[in-house]
């Protein structure tokens, strides 16, 4: 059992509302027109960002490595009542590229995440519709922060380098928040980055 199986059952504390909420309150400065396209969060754990962003598009797709983060998703849909609104069980890589495509994906305190972060920015600009938009929130790099299985954040110059790289267009971003004990107990920083492909 993963470690986000394990914590997923009581993953929505208070912290992490208020959390997510001021990450909400950034993405939607960026969002643009929405009207008929699709939304994929990926990584949406119990789903605190994607579910209240599913009024705005046509088609939302929640999808996450955790069967148990799912499940929760799961009863919030159902108890929202949400018609457009899909979620998977998946976890995209080089050699795992679904056949869904979006228009726009929200990659939220997730890259922190992944081993092997230009793998799945490549896999994720392949499920992007032409002029799709990737928004990506996480950490500035943090030194006080060290774990064996958790970037220490990002520089967002040399991310912005690695999604041009791979093909994508006019990327943006900018630190938008800082908190106390945010990042591994430590203060940190926050920032939004949107690239179109």
């Amino acid at each position: 059992m993963s470690v986000f199986d394990r914590i997923a059952s009581h993953y929505d504390s208070p912290k992490q509302l208020e959390l997510a909420q001021m990450i909400l309150n950034e993405l939607e400065r960026h969002l643009g027109l929405t009207a008929g396209k699709t939304l994929l969060d990926y990584g949406c754990g119990t789903g605190l960002i994607g579910l209240q962003l599913a009024d705005r598009f046509e088609h939302v797709l929640l999808v996450d490595p955790s069967k148990e983060m799912i499940k929760i998703v799961d009863q919030k849909v159902e108890q929202m009542e949400l018609k457009n609104t899909k979620t998977s069980v998946d976890y995209f890589s080089s050699e795992h590229v679904p056949q869904q495509k979006a228009d726009m994906i929200i990659v939220s305190l997730v890259l922190l995440h992944i081993p092997n972060t230009q793998e799945i920015l490549e896999a994720l600009y392949q499920v992007l519709t032409p002029e799709g938009a990737l928004l990506i929130v996480d950490f500035d790099t943090n030194e006080k922060v060290s774990h064996e299985k958790v970037h220490n954040g990002f520089d967002q110059v040399e991310l912005k380098a690695e999604l041009e790289k791979i093909g994508f267009q006019t990327v943006q971003s900018k630190t938008f928040y800082h908190g106390e004990e945010l990042f591994m107990r430590q203060d940190a920083s926050m920032f939004l980055l949107r690239a179109e492909k």
